[in-house]
């Protein structure tokens, strides 16, 4: 049976969306009501490249089995759906129609699975060493996670590098580096069953003969999507710096034992809480893929670009570091560059 998933954000949940219209689900995508217009007039497409194929393929929703919608916040009627994917960046939950959406999600209990390299402060509570923390100062808003259940929130590490070409729709999607989604399961077992339909229907799917990059993988263990942040708070938020962006392959290559160094103790962190070393991924395998993204991270564009706000994983891990007692300096330095970038964003505008 088809199911029916409620997706929040339309650019990098895009993704997901034609994943699942592939394998013969239907998906309502969330966004401003101007790209609603768009992906109901015209539908979406996502360019990957298949194994072996050295030209990425246009995968256009009109042409899948499953069918694809677009809705402004205020039009959405939560109860036609089985799972709601939280695919926008932490900070735009703040919005006053997103947040009212939100509210309607948590009362009508409607399992989440967040697609944000940012955890919900409810997936955070799930982990024993975390529940009483204070982290709430590395949210934008932390407030719009208070309606939410633990159980029923989920996190999927957004592992997939996907962009918007510039001078294209915003219903284009390109992939860059297409590796697979990794979700943790839910409190309750029949919600952790829709994962696992929808896991197998999505290996399941093939195009000319060929298999599709970028899989649904669902584990046993909350902690498999924090192996993310290793690659983060090594990668990502160094690209960040005092002066100009730079690539996350520069963030890392630059000084590769400074980069292990970060990378090894964040790893430390989630073993401290409670995550298997077979949860996490070798700085090795991490670097070599590191040598492929020539681009500045998402977060570093965001500031360069004048964003008020980011995702504040970086500051997340540091809060939690210096709450078990391990803080690293490096990380400590991390996070003051990207606080005096926003500062700086702030003051400018």
């Amino acid at each position: 049976m088809p199911r029916n998933i409620l997706i929040l954000g339309a650019s990098y949940g895009s993704l997901l969306a034609t994943k699942l219209l592939m394998a013969g689900h239907n998906v309502t995508l969330v966004c401003r009501r101007k790209t609603a217009d768009l992906i109901n007039r015209e539908g979406t497409e996502v360019r990957l490249t298949l194994r072996g194929e050295a030209d990425s393929r246009a995968i256009r929703s009109r042409d899948l089995p499953g069918t694809v919608d677009a809705a402004a916040p205020e039009q959405v009627d939560v109860s036609r759906y089985d799972l709601a994917v939280l695919a926008m960046q932490e900070p735009q939950y703040t919005n006053h129609t997103i947040r009212v959406l939100m509210i309607k999600i948590a009362t009508a209990r409607l399992p989440c699975l967040s697609l944000m390299n940012m955890p919900p402060l409810p997936y955070l509570k799930r982990i024993p060493t975390l529940a009483e923390m204070d982290l709430e100062a590395a949210y934008t808003n932390a407030g719009v996670w208070d309606r939410f259940e633990p159980g029923l929130v989920s996190l999927c590490s957004p592992d997939p590098q996907a962009f918007r070409p510039p001078d294209e729709g915003a219903n284009v999607l390109q992939v860059g580096l297409p590796t697979n989604f990794k979700a943790a399961p839910f409190a309750d077992e029949a919600h952790t069953r829709i994962l696992r339909e929808l896991e197998a229907d999505i290996d399941a799917v093939r195009l000319d003969g060929q298999d599709v990059p970028v899989k649904l993988k669902v584990f046993d263990s909350l902690f498999v999507p924090l192996a993310k942040w290793s690659m983060l708070l090594t990668g990502n938020y160094r690209c960040i710096t005092p002066d100009k962006m730079q690539s996350i392959r520069d963030a890392v290559h630059t000084d590769l034992a400074r980069s292990r160094a970060i990378y090894e103790h964040v790893d430390a962190v989630a073993r401290r809480l409670g995550a298997d070393p077979r949860d996490q991924v070798p700085f090795e395998k991490y670097a070599k893929a590191a040598e492929s993204l020539l681009k500045p991270s998402s977060a570093a564009r965001a500031v360069a670009n004048g964003a008020p706000f980011i995702e504040r994983v970086d500051l997340l891990v540091k809060l939690i570091a210096h709450q078990l007692g391990t803080p690293h300096a490096e990380i400590d330095q991390t996070v003051q560059t990207v606080d005096r970038k926003l500062d700086e964003r702030i003051v400018v505008s």
